[in-house]
């Protein structure tokens, strides 16, 4: 189990940088504006902070679409370690994706984490066929929309996501974490997002806690949606 739970790791997390933002900056201004950037990062990168005070070594991930394979590396380098009892299971419904993700882990992995990576060519939905049952899972990852640098015609659907999250709620274990980054400027996004929002609202209150990060003056920007279980 993780020392405290997603709410608590947030505030700790905004609170340790405000405090060094602090201490290194006297103009009111600057100060103001750092601390503005140190909560508001890009959605590609809140979600991998958050996930580092949840998956410990040796846990069982998913990247439930691997994409260009950046969500899938940051994993591998959470749950491994010297015993090589971490795992991190990857699936995308595109080839191509799988390519570029093997490309990127081969370059930048040793052999001993490389290991750890098993690649699925399925769509999210089929989660359950790969990850075998029983399996204490600390971490599932969604990066929907389309494949960045790929075609933009294919896109997540909100019928699979919502299968893909109902399979996600199941196998995750007590004190794990969904993490799903929705983009609503595509067609079919937005509903995309209000789907995933619908799964989170009807969630039990007694075993989830469930947010979301979103700007409110760019209504096109990416929604970050984070489902802890307690």
């Amino acid at each position: 189990m993780p020392s405290f739970p997603c709410d608590e790791a947030l505030f700790y997390y905004n609170r340790k940088e405000s405090l060094s933002v602090s201490r290194s900056v006297t103009n009111p201004v600057v100060k103001s504006t750092q601390l503005v950037r140190n909560f508001m990062v890009s959605p590609q990168v809140r979600p991998k902070r958050m996930w580092r005070h949840i998956v410990q070594k040796g846990d069982t991930v998913v990247d439930a679409t691997c994409g260009n394979g950046h969500d899938t590396l940051e994993m591998v380098k959470l749950v491994a370690d010297e015993s090589g009892r971490g795992c991190v299971y990857g699936m995308d419904i595109q080839n191509i994706a799988l390519e570029n993700t093997s490309l990127l882990l081969d370059a930048l992995l040793n052999p001993n984490e490389r290991k750890l990576v098993k690649l699925f060519h399925t769509c999210h939905s089929r989660m359950e066929d790969i990850v075998p049952n029983g399996t204490s899972v600390r971490l599932v990852a969604f990066n929907l929309g389309y494949l960045p640098g790929g075609d933009k015609a294919l896109v997540t659907l909100s019928e699979t996501t919502l299968q893909a999250l109902e399979v996600a709620s199941r196998i995750l274990a007590p004190g794990g974490l969904i993490s799903i980054i929705a983009y609503v400027g595509h067609p079919g996004g937005r509903k995309e997002f209000e789907t995933v929002q619908a799964f989170a609202s009807g969630l039990p209150v007694d075993d989830w806690v469930c947010t979301k990060f979103e700007m409110i003056n760019r209504q096109m920007a990416p929604v970050l949606v984070i489902l802890f279980r307690k």
